[in-house]
This record gives structure tokens, sequence and C-alpha cells, in this order.
């Protein structure tokens, strides 16, 4: 078993580590609108779950080199708002395009082809392909890591308001996870597919 002190290497190294640990990892595929009216959109896998009461979920943004914000976290912080979307086959490819490196004056839902909806309670459009959206209200936005002058990355905390859910997928109040086929990421370039389920019951 290897023993690895973090501090004796480089963050790359670390980064590595840990996108090849912590796997699937589930992909927020998130869109803000800047103050020039702009619909960004970027996926994220560093993304969970924070609480159901109420709900809330979590996606952490990283810095671009020397400390800038991303669009993702600076339009959120603004605008106290976002869409989060869930990342599923039918629309991985064009969601890998978002991920480019394009100007702020640029949307990245129309350079992939994708379809703006509008949402209900918040003023940020959602993405029409998604089968799974959450309108989001921004609860926190927490600069983390790095130096206290130049943080390596930004917690969004969002409070959901809305969800929009595709009505094949909804069963008896939940979801069916066959039927969404999520597609979540690996380290690199790789991304994995749902795969075999199996049912343990938790103790009592």
């Amino acid at each position: 078993m290897l023993s690895i002190d973090p501090t004796s290497q480089s963050v790359q190294d670390n980064y590595k580590l840990l996108i090849g640990s912590i796997v699937p990892r589930p992909i927020a595929f998130v869109t803000t609108l800047s103050s020039e009216g702009v619909l960004n959109a970027a996926p994220f896998s560093f993304f969970n779950i924070v609480t159901a009461n109420p709900p809330m979920v979590a996606v952490s943004v990283q810095r671009k080199p020397g400390g800038a914000l991303k669009d993702t976290a600076r339009n959120a912080a603004a605008a106290g708002e976002f869409v989060v979307h869930i990342s599923d086959e039918s629309y991985i490819e064009a969601l890998n395009e978002t991920a480019a490196n394009v100007p702020p004056e640029e949307s990245e839902v129309a350079i992939a082809g994708l379809t703006a909806i509008a949402s209900e309670h918040i003023s940020v459009p959602g993405v029409a392909e998604a089968r799974i959206r959450m309108e989001c209200v921004l609860e926190q936005s927490l600069p983390l890591g790095g130096t206290e002058a130049s943080p390596a990355c930004d917690l969004l905390i969002g409070r959901v308001v809305r969800f929009h859910i595709d009505e094949a997928l909804y069963e008896n109040g939940r979801i069916n996870a066959k039927a969404l086929k999520p597609v979540s990421r690996l380290a690199g370039s790789d991304y994995a597919k749902l795969g075999d389920q199996f049912s343990i019951e938790r103790p009592v």
C-alpha cells in the first residue's frame, strides 16, 4: 500500500489521484446568465447533493490560472441564480462541446446547438435537451482552497426551487435511473454509463 503525503507533490499530481479515485462522479451541466444577457453553460464533475431539507446541491467551480473566476461562478454570484442539469447519454456530445474555453460574450449553448428553455421561478434559462433540470437560487458562494488572496475554487450551493423531470423517468415519486441513462465522469477524457445495478438492504 502506497502512502503519499499530498504536501510533497504538485497540485496536478494530487488532482490526478482525486479524479482517478473518486469515480464515477455525476456531472452537473450548469447554465448561468451574464449581466450582458449571454447564456453561458459548462459541465462540472465536482458536484453532489447537500441536503433535502430544503433541497440543495453543490457545484465546485475551479478557478482559472491566476485565480480569476470562471463565467459560471461569476454569473451565479452576480445574479444569484443558476440551473443544474443532469447529464445523460442523449446529449453528452453536445455537453462536451460546452467545455471549450470560449469568451464570456459567446454562448456555449448556441455553440453546441442546444435549445434554451425559459425557467419558471428564476431568470436563467435551462436547456431543453436535458431530461432533468433544477432551477436553483444561490444559497452561498464560498471561495475555498489556494490562498486567501487567490482561492482555488468557488463552491456554489444552490437551493432548488423547481424540478423539471421528463415524465418517462418519473415513477411514483422516484427517478428511473435505467431510463435516465446518466453519464458520469472518470479521469482524463473518460466517461462511464450507468452499468450494472445491485441492491443491499441497510441493516436495522
